[in-house]
């Protein structure tokens, strides 16, 4: 077996646990467990807050209109951030105790091999949202250019905005704890700035369309909070990919403390304001709803900065990340080499397609899907760990390709299987609908089929 080092090599492996890392610099990521941790709980709290500011949150919002009122879509938005603040807590208690990334924390359910599944499911939808927030981003740029210099291109601006992160993300954590930290505090300003421009500029329509209507309470409305959660149901699955960054002394309460502090204000305010800005004006295209809610022109400008800045933030740490690491590992690949494949992998997801108006729907859809498989993935990991292994993992053989989690695990990839099947029998609902039946499906075969009795550890 070959693991990455510290400074981006592969180093032999002999069947023993690599060496824990005590230290690391810039861009010297790696799958190897990690004593070192870089983020306090502040700097935690901002790196997801910045993370979280995700353009698909405006999109969702927009698409809501003439379905649920404004206090349904409050508390569908406040539901499914709750269900997310405890889902991260609870997956990411492997990564927060050991330091590894969710790369190796998948090898004790599904093998050596099979880890690699899971692990690119969950690259493709990172990789889908780092183009359309790049687009996005560069649409930003390029109004910015358009209102002051009269100068519009948004090809050229796509591939400088691309280079300009490709280039931030080979820093790693140390390059993501200082960026995060720096944009979170202006990007939350920029949030407030916008909601209040909204309700100003457009208070009665949003009274008449969105106030003074009945909506639902029913199917509609828990899909609602699906497609919410389903935006951060990525996150939820390779948790431990930032967690293994958070210093070990901040309990798991406060854990849950921090994610609901980043992750619901950021998300009331995205979801409410692509809402009400869509109910009023009847346009998706974030780029042009922001344009349509602010008049002054210095403001428009700084607007347009801050959501621009704002998908830097996002990318950089929830949709670089994941598929690097899983290049790292199915290819052998040193973390910023990986880093820059993923950012030339964007270009391909033809995101100027993604934001036309006519894709709104279709987003909603893909959002459904893959949320069919990230959720089946969570719950086997959680009974993994927390049922199966009493949150004891042994480390060597988390590290050992030729040891008992060679291979692929039969009972993880059946109940994946299962889970699937049943999150796209309940669309709407999909992450919800498939947990129970992968979980119980996983702990079932873990017990009784044979051919995984060998990831048991006894």
């Amino acid at each position: 077996m070959t693991i990455s080092d510290t400074n981006g090599g592969v180093l032999p492996h002999d069947g023993q646990m690599p060496e824990v890392i005590e230290h690391k610099g810039l861009g010297e990521e790696s799958l190897a467990p990690q004593k070192t941790r870089i983020m306090d709980p502040w700097s935690y709290l901002f790196a997801w807050l910045g993370g979280c500011v995700s353009i698909g949150t405006f999109t969702i919002g927009s698409g809501l209109v003439g379905t649920l009122n404004l206090l349904q879509v409050f508390l569908a938005i406040a539901i499914g951030c709750t269900v997310i603040g405890l889902a991260l807590m609870i997956n990411g208690a492997a990564g927060h105790k050991y330091g590894i990334p969710m790369m190796v924390q998948l090898r004790s359910a599904f093998g050596f091999s099979g880890a690699r599944i899971p692990a690119l499911v969950r690259s493709v939808p990172a990789l889908v949202w780092f183009g359309f927030q790049s687009w996005i981003g560069a649409g930003a740029l390029n109004l910015v250019s358009e209102t002051l210099f009269g100068y519009s291109n948004i090809v050229v601006f796509f591939i400088g905005f691309q280079a300009l992160q490709i280039m931030l993300s080979v820093l790693g954590f140390h390059g993501i704890k200082w960026l995060e930290n720096i944009g979170s505090v202006f990007i939350i300003g920029a949030l407030i700035y916008m909601f209040t421009s909204v309700i100003g500029k457009y208070g009665e329509e949003i009274s008449t369309n969105l106030i003074n209507v009945e909506g639902t309470w029913g199917a509609p409305f828990w899909g609602a909070t699906m497609l919410f959660l389903g935006i951060y149901a990525t996150m939820m699955l390779n948790v431990s990919d930032y967690s293994r960054e958070l210093r070990q002394d901040v309990g798991r309460v406060r854990q849950v403390v921090i994610y609901a502090n980043s992750i619901l204000p950021a998300t009331l305010f995205m979801g409410l304001i692509g809402l009400m800005v869509s109910s009023a004006t009847g346009e998706v295209d974030p780029i042009r709803v922001f344009s349509n809610a602010v008049d002054n022109k210095l403001l428009l400008v700084v607007t347009l900065l801050f959501i621009a800045f704002a998908q830097v933030t996002t990318n950089i740490l929830n949709n670089v990340v994941p598929p690097a690491y899983a290049l790292m590992d199915v290819f052998k690949l040193n973390y910023k080499t990986a880093a820059v494949v993923v950012g030339l992998l964007a270009f391909a997801t033809f995101p100027w397609e993604l934001v036309k108006n006519e894709s709104a729907a279709g987003l909603n859809l893909f959002i459904q899907t893959y949320s069919a498989f990230l959720g089946p993935i969570f719950a086997i990991l959680v009974v993994d760990y927390y049922v199966l292994r009493r949150q004891t993992l042994d480390l060597e053989k988390l590290y050992d390709e030729s040891g008992d989690y060679a291979g692929y695990n039969p009972a993880a990839l059946i109940a994946m299987a299962v889970g699937v099947i049943a999150a796209l029998t309940f669309s709407a609902v999909s992450w919800y609908a498939s947990l129970i039946p992968a979980g119980v499906t996983y702990y079932l075969l873990m017990r009784h089929l044979p051919a995984a009795q060998r990831f048991l550890d006894r």
